[in-house]
């Protein structure tokens, strides 16, 4: 299916690794320019030179999502340099699940004011643009109790009702804003492999959850995401595609 991305300016956050670099990846694919940041300035290089290996227009910051006006500069020589922004993933997260008061705090400052920044520094230019789209990517643990309770739940529970919020929102001006809450993800150097060399009984735990007998994959997360940011999602708003292979009990009414 063609996506109707081609051409599409796109802002990811966190897109040099694991689900973010595939999501920038899945977008480059269909067309799509990409914007990427994240802290470590050489994995910046190196992925916006992959995407520019695809054949569109790609570009990269090294920042921290928690630092507001670095975050709002970036976003604004972004649209300057691709014309115009048409989607933004926010998809960096803290991963902070210690009970400590600095984790709450880094949650707090990642997850909900670097999403929230993003947003609101990006609207002038969706507002521009015909086929606009705002995507978070949540989290499991935002719905269920599990081993992450604390401020990593807390937030991403709290990022699903903020975007939920943006669609209502933002409806009239033709504005989508939707959530995909992955389940659990394993990928080289990601959380759920040091989980395993680090936590052999938590990883064993948490890999018999899952009914499918497997984690999920960041392609089969950039899938969900990148489908939501597209137009043949139009009539999508408002929604937390939950994609966990049946991990999660709970019924969604």
């Amino acid at each position: 299916m063609d996506l109707g991305l081609q051409g599409k300016r796109v802002i990811v956050t966190g897109g040099t690794k694991g689900i973010g670099r595939a999501i920038a990846e899945t977008f480059a694919d269909e067309g799509a320019d990409v914007a990427i940041c994240a802290r470590n300035s050489d994995e910046v290089g190196a992925a916006v030179d992959a995407l520019a290996s695809r054949g569109v227009r790609a570009t990269g910051r090294a920042l921290d999502v928690g630092d507001g006006p670095a975050l709002q500069a970036w976003v604004a020589d972004v649209a300057t340099e691709l014309g115009g922004i048409d989607a933004v993933v926010a998809n960096v997260s803290a991963l902070a699940i210690g009970a400590d008061e600095e984790s709450w705090n880094q949650s707090y400052r990642v997850d909900i004011l670097g999403a929230v920044r993003l947003v609101e520094a990006a609207m002038p230019h969706l507002e521009q643009s015909e086929a606009p789209s705002i995507v978070t990517i949540s989290s499991v643990s935002g719905r269920e109790i599990d081993f992450a309770a604390g401020p990593y739940g807390t937030m991403k529970a709290a990022l699903i009702h903020y975007t939920q919020g943006l669609a209502y929102q933002l409806a009239a001006k033709g504005i989508r804003a939707n959530t995909v809450s992955p389940g659990n993800t394993y990928f080289p150097g990601g959380v759920w492999e040091q989980i395993e060399q680090g936590d052999p009984a938590l990883f064993a735990h948490a890999l018999g959850l899952n009914p499918t007998g497997r984690m999920g994959k960041p392609q089969e997360m950039a899938n969900a995401a990148v489908f939501l940011s597209s137009p043949r999602a139009s009539f999508i708003t408002g929604t937390n595609l939950v994609v966990d292979g049946a991990l999660t009990r709970g019924v969604q009414l």
